[in-house]
């Protein structure tokens, strides 16, 4: 092949080469050094670890265009459709913590090298996101959530206008802070004061989801007996009607003395929710929400002042903005897929 680079471009690309940071277009300049050198479409793909099909298209970028940079971190040109189909489908698969070992698998699989920022941006136009998984009990058992909402939903239907659907669960916030991620300005490490305190309130909290209203009571502890106590408060609460409490299957929900407790109160109905089944206990972004409010990321000097934050929360907060929260509170329940809990 004869040369296409005239002595002025050509030296030109070599101080660029010698200058450039971005190993993406220095791989490109090198594409283009050596196809001028007179090696073929195969040996530059062999010598710079890159699939034949992408030291083309680079090549003609650059005669067409002059065009060094990649369109989109380079991915257009190095994985061609398919290729692209089975990363996604490997990544969905299995989860990478660092992009560059996603590189790594590229190259193991398919020979194509990618650069940390190159595969980032691929990532990014795959429509991946840097985000943390979510975790589900292994236990829960699909057929009996199934079962649960179809009971629930004819519950709602058939209720009369006096009786009341809540549900209830407990929540132990520690004084502590709880580090979430946040956006924080590039190359700044933001600290956040901690401290050794264990001291924590003990919770418990009925949901009314019709009329967003959360109801919650203290205790030193949550046992059987201050079950019964809180029930006892719901009744003054609510006055009229039947009240349905929806609650998890803890020990203290269902030990001896609240089974008896309950036969002799006909105005609570407890209703227990399926095992290992949080997805459908209508309260629980409640809880996720106040410690949005109060502890994550935030630090309490007293246990005093963190006391405080919680029950402004709980008293005042909540009740302001309740209503702007019923996308995230909600009884549309996502049944836990059977494949990811099997």
């Amino acid at each position: 092949m004869e040369k296409f680079l005239t002595p002025v471009v050509r030296a030109d690309l070599l101080k660029r080469h010698r200058c450039e940071r971005d190993g993406r277009i220095k791989d490109r300049i090198k594409v283009v050094l050596l196809r001028d050198d007179g090696w073929s479409y195969a040996s530059i793909a062999e010598a710079l670890f890159l699939s034949e099909e992408g030291v083309r298209q680079q090549l003609n970028d650059y005669l067409e265009s002059a065009n060094l940079k990649p369109k989109n971190g380079g991915s257009d040109s190095f994985l061609n459709a398919a290729q692209t189909k089975c990363v996604i489908a490997h990544l969905q698969a299995h989860i990478y913590v660092k992009a560059s070992d996603i590189c790594g698998y590229v190259q193991q699989t398919y020979g194509i090298r990618y650069s940390v920022s190159g595969m980032t941006n691929w990532l990014q136009a795959q429509n991946f996101t840097f985000y943390q998984p979510c975790g589900v009990p292994a236990k829960a058992n699909t057929t009996a959530q199934e079962q649960f909402i179809a009971d629930y939903e004819r519950l709602k239907k058939s209720l009369p206008e006096d009786d009341h659907i809540v549900f209830m669960d407990g929540v132990h916030p520690t004084h502590a802070v709880r580090f979430t991620k946040g956006w924080i300005k590039r190359g700044e490490r933001k600290e956040i004061p901690t401290n050794g305190s264990h001291k924590r309130l003990n919770i418990l909290g009925a949901l009314d989801l019709e009329k967003m209203i959360l109801t919650s009571q203290a205790y030193d502890t949550i046992n059987g007996a201050n079950i019964i106590a809180f029930l006892s408060y719901l009744l003054t609460v609510m006055p009229l009607g039947i009240v349905h409490v929806i609650s998890d299957q803890a020990g203290y929900h269902t030990c001896k003395e609240v089974k008896a407790w309950l036969l002799l109160n006909s105005r609570i109905s407890l209703h227990h929710l399926p095992p290992y089944s949080p997805n459908l206990n209508a309260i629980e972004p409640c809880w996720k929400i106040m410690h949005e409010h109060t502890t994550n990321n935030q630090y309490h000097a007293s246990f005093k002042h963190f006391t405080e934050k919680i029950w402004k929360f709980l008293d005042y907060t909540f009740p302001q903005k309740a209503k702007s929260w019923t996308d995230r509170i909600t009884d549309n329940f996502r049944i836990m897929d059977a494949k990811l809990v099997a």
